[in-house]
């Protein structure tokens, strides 16, 4: 039973690190370090509580939400999923590793909960920002900060919660393309 709700944690941790890498990362790293939930004390992922790691993560997090114009692009987007993907993995082994000895089941699954996180949330940004007006999308990113932050802590305080913040993502994901599917269904019947 532990190691499913550690195989949980780590799903969680990974979805909110897909959805948005730095700040989840940091509180993750902050409660391990307060071993809340998490210790990555004596596994071979302790450096992810360090304080060198958390500094760093704590500035990419800052310069991630104060340069959030350049991580809007394609090319940005693509940088910060990869690193949420490769923060995810590193985080849901980790919270493998905690407790078993066996960590590597984490690695297929937080890359799965990691690419899902960003692929949903980037599609629901792109959908979003389209109909909100200059003063909403602008406050957007840090909207987006919270809700990874709060699934990352959600998830390492209680892992069960991983599968509604994934069910949520598929459920939105799936309405996204019916709604695209329906979108031009009533041009048709005007021919």
């Amino acid at each position: 039973m532990n190691f499913l709700l550690d195989l949980l944690q780590g799903a969680g941790l990974a979805t909110a690190n897909g959805i948005r890498p730095f700040l989840p990362a940091l509180l993750a790293g902050l409660l391990a370090s307060a071993n809340v939930g998490l210790d990555f004390d004596d596994t071979s992922f302790a450096f992810l509580e360090h304080p060198i790691f958390l500094g760093v993560l704590l500035g990419a997090a800052i310069g991630a939400i104060a340069g959030r114009k350049a991580f809007e692009t394609d090319r940005g987007a693509v940088a910060l999923g990869v690193v949420g993907v490769l923060l995810g993995v590193l985080l849901a082994a980790g919270s493998l590793d905690d407790r078993s000895s066996t960590w590597w089941p984490a690695l297929p699954v937080g890359v799965l909960c990691a690419a899902l996180g960003f692929l949903v949330s980037r599609s629901l940004l792109t959908r979003v920002r389209g109909r909100l007006d200059a003063e909403a999308v602008g406050t957007l990113p840090y909207f987006v900060e919270v809700v990874a932050a709060a699934i990352a802590g959600l998830s390492v305080l209680f892992p069960p919660l991983a599968l509604v913040a994934l069910g949520l993502l598929i459920r939105l994901q799936l309405g996204a393309r019916r709604r695209e599917g329906e979108k031009y269904a009533g041009l048709r019947i005007l021919r």
